[in-house]
């Protein structure tokens, strides 16, 4: 943690193909080694498999799939007293996109299909659907925040 300030948000550009921001942070997170060209391919190759069978706007199935996923409720541990209590907070919504992000390319990776843009297409359709393994990460993470409601008390 700095001393001194905070450290200034570095300023990202839309991506290429869309003009959108999120699309732009989703690539950068997918990307492996610096390896931004390849990490645009499979993203684009990945909306034009969703395109292809759903017959929906792409980055409209994309946008949903990360609302669906994004948690409103989270956990965090205060030491109070000796004991560690899990207190559920709200998620900052630079927070939530993060999570999100993260959630997706987690479970789309250790998905069974062949390509990276297959698993990555197949994520967004299940999170548009309201299921996936990324969408059950967000309810455990919500279940969760509710079993110990009863600490919210300690939120400060």
């Amino acid at each position: 943690m700095p001393r001194r300030r905070r450290p200034q948000k570095r300023v990202i550009l839309p991506d290429p193909k869309y003009k959108d921001l999120v699309a732009a942070k989703f690539i950068n997170n997918l990307m492996y080694g610096g390896k931004k060209s390849t990490s645009e391919k499979i993203f684009y190759d990945a909306l034009d498999l969703i395109e292809a069978k759903m017959k929906k706007a792409p980055l409209d199935v994309f946008k949903k799939a990360m609302e669906n996923v994004a948690p409103v409720l989270e956990v965090k541990s205060r030491r109070v007293g000796g004991a560690t209590y899990q207190v559920p907070v709200e998620v900052r919504s630079g927070r939530r996109q993060a999570l999100a992000i993260r959630w997706l390319i987690r479970y789309s990776r250790s998905r069974s299909e062949k390509t990276m843009a297959e698993r990555l297409a197949n994520e967004f359709m299940a999170a548009y659907k309201n299921e996936g393994s990324s969408v059950k990460k967000r309810e455990d993470t919500h279940k969760m925040a509710d079993a110990n409601k009863a600490f919210a008390h300690f939120r400060w």
